[in-house]
């Protein structure tokens, strides 16, 4: 019972944290549209936050190993959160639209990255699963989709601010409960990151998952416009979002029970196949019942890959480079492929529509899923 306590804060803050997320992801580009912004517009905002988090992840990532906190790390992150999502969801034009966010992704970005490699840690050291700890951040995120979804319904989306700041301001107040990160190597200095630069298995691992990490972010973007272009309405899109991360829970809480039997290769194989029968049921639907009702392979795919993904990296990076490994990971998975999910997307979903749009997605995730089975079948993959 000891060791359950001492994780209740960790997961409340990935609770808490996950679902003012979900306002980010799930209706962000509704409140830039009621602003005003056409799909291109929106795409150049929504890639400030990818571009900001390659360099504000790793950034962060280093400063959390060199001394030797991840708490304190999420405290800075957190109030600097709250002060500047006040600011930038009032802004109205591109350019401020766009300074702002760089501000405020700064500080955002990196918040779940550093939860996840705290919960990796708490999870090795009391030997359970990782899966057990990360599940409560899905909880958050499908619970507040939901209930908010239902709250713009009535209040509108330009009070957006309001569910944001109640989340963002929880999760500061669980975040000064936590238990520390307890390292017993020395330091890193910042000659120690070429071990990571020359760790070509991990590299070559990063380089390799762009192509599927690129469709998923371009569908967190894109799918609350998709769904409104078919004749949804928030509430819809907030249950879209419900049934698609209730799944990824289910996926997370009970990892433990198969995650173990087969290399972790193996179950980034099977999800990129999923993403990609994902994506082109997406291409074909007419109804936005329809997008709702696939959404519960959102945790089939999604949370089957990032849990898989999260263990492979972590066997893959020393100890003492755990919190700057991981946010590079992260830079990856959410920076670079959000980048050009976000512009790609926003390109194509003007141009082409949504369930094109898809379509491309589900060419590019099985040529990613061919690439990463390669990969796994060389030497570099039997790590």
């Amino acid at each position: 019972m000891a060791k359950e306590d001492s994780l209740v804060p960790l997961k409340m803050l990935l609770f808490s944290f996950h679902g003012a997320n979900t306002i980010i992801i799930s209706f962000l580009p509704l409140l830039l549209q009621y602003k005003g912004l056409d799909g291109k517009e929106i795409g150049w905002v929504l890639a400030v936050g990818p571009t900001v988090s390659i360099f504000s992840q790793p950034f962060w990532g280093y400063m959390s190993d060199k001394y030797q906190t991840v708490k304190r790390i999420l405290l800075i992150c957190l109030i600097g959160l709250l002060i500047s999502s006040s600011v930038f969801f009032q802004m109205t034009t591109l350019p401020l639209l766009l300074t702002l966010a760089g501000i405020f992704y700064f500080f955002t970005a990196p918040i779940g990255a550093l939860a996840d490699s705290l919960s990796q840690r708490r999870a090795d050291a009391l030997h359970i699963s990782f899966g057990t700890i990360r599940t409560w951040g899905s909880i958050g995120f499908a619970t507040s989709s939901l209930l908010i979804g239902e709250l713009l319904e009535v209040i509108g989306i330009k009070y957006l601010l309001v569910p944001y700041l109640f989340m963002g301001g929880l999760a500061l107040l669980v975040c000064f409960k936590l238990k520390d990160v307890t390292v017993k190597v020395k330091p890193i200095q910042f000659r120690d990151l070429k071990k990571l630069i020359q760790n070509y298995p991990f590299i070559i691992f990063l380089g390799l998952i762009l192509l599927i990490t690129i469709t998923h972010r371009a569908n967190d973007s894109y799918i609350g416009i998709f769904i409104a272009q078919l004749g949804g309405s928030e509430s819809l899109i907030g249950i879209s979002w419900f049934v698609g991360v209730a799944s990824e829970a289910l996926v997370f809480a009970f990892a433990a029970r198969w995650f173990r039997k087969y290399h972790p290769l193996i179950f980034i194989i099977g999800a990129g196949l999923l993403y990609t029968l994902r994506w082109f049921l997406f291409g074909i639907v007419d109804s936005p019942i329809l997008v709702v009702v696939l959404q519960f392979m959102h945790g089939l795919s999604f949370g089957v890959f990032y849990l898989a993904a999260f263990q492979y990296v972590t066997r893959l990076i020393p100890q003492a480079l755990q919190s700057t490994g991981h946010l590079l990971f992260m830079a990856v998975f959410f920076g670079i492929s959000g980048i050009v999910g976000s512009l790609g997307g926003g390109a194509l979903i003007d141009s082409v529509g949504g369930n094109t749009m898809y379509f491309y997605m589900g060419w590019m995730a099985l040529l990613g899923t061919i690439f990463i089975t390669i990969y796994h079948i060389l030497p570099y993959g039997k790590e």
